[in-house]
């Protein structure tokens, strides 16, 4: 055009605010400003609305400088536009001070609305709460507003209260009310309130909506009750993203990876919360070979990942102990940029640790800019699983030097390193810290280390008073796995009258366990007692249990390959023999029959 005036700039601004495009908005602002044509409150309203979109605050202040150098600062609309910036920028207090210019006989819902938002977005509920009781008039907006903040925050019982005030105030809740009380219960776990939710949108008539329909299915299925989510599928005419990454997850909580696959495969579009559903899905599962393919294809299908992805294929290649893998997903968190992220960077800490590389954790560990509880945890963990305890303990005077306040997951893995390195004393008083000083409740695996400490340092009766004294508090899971290590501890030194009788108590708290049959027929078979160890195999033999057989892996071109002792099914089985073989006849050659190491 040869020549553009203001209209034909704000038609252009508005255009592409409405549309999300809001850098090309505040490109072409620059733009017209070059070009010397005059803005208008029309102009300004568009940019303004842009600059929230981006959650600039940076622009958003440049904007609101030069409404005031040219006079617009007494327009309503445009008042209304720099309290919504302020408020989605997080910058409350400004939103403030532009609402407080504004005449009082001039503000309108729009304006309160705003405001009201301003400070539910950034999180001042007490504040919030004041602007809510002292708007002229409570809309539906302002309701909305309300309830969907406390909803983002957890708040299930400040949601409810909100929707029982707005009620006994004749307003009628829409779709978007009942969608964050859905959500909210959601997230919450709540089940005997999602249900009364639903029996309220089903009594309103909004059943039919489909931000109410989506979200009773997001709930159903998160919360496992897959029969309902389906039910309520067949009767929904179209299915948001929200709803079928709702049934993906629904069905991987439950296990069934099956049926979330075939999900996933109907999926319209396939996001990045589709793929990283997926990716932990099988994560979790156990499934980490098919975990890592899922992160191989998402790549493929040029979806970028985010930290939560890079988290999920970390989990797996931390239970596959697969380092190659591990070490190329690290490559694509540096490429994509995601290093400085602290979930990524913990991940990472764990994926080296459990794949036998310390110093790979180490050099993560320390490349974490803002490291959280988790990080020093993660670490902390590694070099007690490494066996390298005067490691851990240093890391632990660090951490609290660093001002960190150690949790439950912290003492449990200074009790297991103090019990692999055999360092009874320094167990001792971290039992001691863990309830004086930091006032944390002992919980079933804090006991089970310390029973398992005491046992292999040979104060058995200690170990079993310990665990008498904190199974008698807990459930019978505590009891099973404090007597576990302490029978264990039995077959360490041979006990074999304590042994029997803590065996004796296993199998009275779970007859289906083979743990306790195994350890305590090792332990008469160690002492030479053979018929008492047939006794023992013969009651595991009729309970149906049978011993979980151990496995060996080995990784091997990025695969993982797992071997079971008498199993000769697996892959490579004939190359695998031939080399055994080779390898015995070299054994047995006499040039090497007086060799010495």
């Amino acid at each position: 055009m040869p020549v553009k005036d203001s209209i034909t700039w704000n038609a252009m601004l508005s255009s592409c605010s409405q549309l999300g495009l809001h850098k090309n908005a505040l490109s072409l602002f620059y733009l017209m400003r070059i070009s010397n044509a005059r803005p208008d409150h029309f102009t300004f309203t568009s940019t303004l609305n842009a600059c929230s979109g981006l959650a600039s605050l940076q622009n958003g202040t440049k904007i609101h400088a030069l409404i005031i150098a040219l006079g617009y600062r007494s327009f309503l609309p445009v008042n209304n536009s720099l309290i919504d910036m302020y408020g989605k920028c997080l910058d409350p207090a400004s939103a403030r001070k532009v609402f407080e210019e504004i005449d009082q006989s001039q503000r309108n819902e729009v304006t309160w609305c705003s405001l009201l938002f301003a400070y539910v977005n950034s999180g001042q509920f007490n504040i919030a709460f004041e602007t809510f009781y002292r708007m002229p008039k409570k809309v539906l907006v302002a309701w909305n507003i309300m309830i969907s903040g406390f909803a983002r925050d957890g708040e299930v019982e400040a949601c409810i209260n909100l929707f029982k005030d707005m009620r006994e105030s004749l307003c009628c809740p829409d779709q978007w009310t009942f969608s964050s009380l859905m959500n909210v219960c959601t997230e919450s776990l709540e089940y005997t309130c999602g249900c009364a939710v639903h029996g309220f949108i089903i009594k309103s008539g909004w059943s039919l909506a489909v931000e109410a329909k989506n979200s009773i299915l997001s709930f159903y299925a998160k919360l496992g009750c897959m029969d309902v989510a389906i039910k309520e599928i067949q009767s929904v005419g179209l299915l948001s993203q929200v709803s079928w990454n709702a049934m993906i997850d629904g069905y991987i909580k439950m296990g069934n990876t099956f049926e979330a696959f075939k999900v996933f495969q109907h999926l319209p579009e396939k996001n990045v919360i589709s793929w990283t559903c997926m990716i932990g899905g099988y994560a979790r599962n156990g499934e980490g070979e098919q975990a890592l393919s899922f992160f191989v294809q998402m790549v493929r299908s040029c979806i970028c990942p985010d930290d939560f992805t890079f988290g999920a294929v970390l989990h797996a290649c931390s239970s596959l102990a697969t380092l190659g893998f591990g070490k190329m997903v690290h490559g694509c968190v540096i490429r994509y940029g995601f290093q400085a992220y602290v979930y990524v960077g913990n991940g990472l800490v764990n994926m080296y640790a459990k794949c036998g590389d310390i110093k790979g954790s180490s050099f993560v560990f320390k490349d974490i800019l803002e490291k959280d509880l988790v990080s020093w945890n993660a670490l902390l963990f590694g070099f007690g699983m490494h066996g390298l305890s005067s490691q851990a303990l240093q890391l632990y005077d660090d951490m609290v030097a660093h001002g960190m306040r150690p949790d439950k997951v912290t003492f449990i893995c200074l009790l297991m390193t103090c019990s692999h390195a055999g360092l009874l004393d320094k167990g001792r008083l971290f039992f001691d810290l863990m309830g004086s000083v930091y006032g944390l409740n002992y919980e079933i695996d804090h006991v089970a280390c310390m029973v398992d400490m005491l046992g292999r340092g040979g104060y058995l009766a200690e170990a079993k008073e310990l665990a008498s004294k904190y199974s008698e508090k807990d459930m019978d899971m505590a009891k099973n796995s404090s007597y576990e290590a302490l029978l264990g501890a039995c077959s360490i030194h041979g006990d074999v009258r304590m042994g029997a009788c803590v065996g004796d108590g296993l199998h009275i708290l779970d007859t289906q366990k083979d743990m306790g049959y195994v350890l305590l027929s090792n332990l008469y078979c160690a002492s030479g007692q053979w018929k008492e160890a047939e006794i023992v195999r013969k009651a595991m033999a009729d309970q149906g249990v049978r011993k979980m057989p151990g496995y060996s892996w080995i990784e091997v071109k990025n695969k993982v390959t797992a071997f079971v002792a008498g199993n000769v099914s697996p892959p490579y089985t004939e190359e695998l023999c031939k080399i055994l073989n080779s390898l015995e006849l070299e054994m047995r050659n006499p040039c090497f029959s007086n060799y010495e190491v």
